[in-house]
């Protein structure tokens, strides 16, 4: 797979991933954290913030298995 594809998919897992427990954990976030619908409000801010998270995750575990492949001198 091509770096540019391996990415993406990262990307888009981070997204859906993110997505899925800010929603599922909203009602119990802060009424300000809450988002509003059609809205840019701190809680865009804080699902954003959940997707940035797991992006990182997702990142240092790529990062580690490809470290843990390569050859040691």
């Amino acid at each position: 797979m091509s770096k540019s594809a391996s990415n993406f998919l990262q990307a888009l897992l981070a997204v859906l991933v993110g997505n899925v427990a800010y929603f599922l954990l909203e009602k119990h976030l802060p009424a300000a954290a809450q988002h509003s619908r059609y809205k840019t409000d701190l809680g865009t801010l804080v699902d954003f913030w959940f997707c940035l998270a797991v992006f990182g995750v997702i990142k240092t575990v790529v990062g580690w298995r490809t470290r843990s492949k390569l050859p040691r001198n």
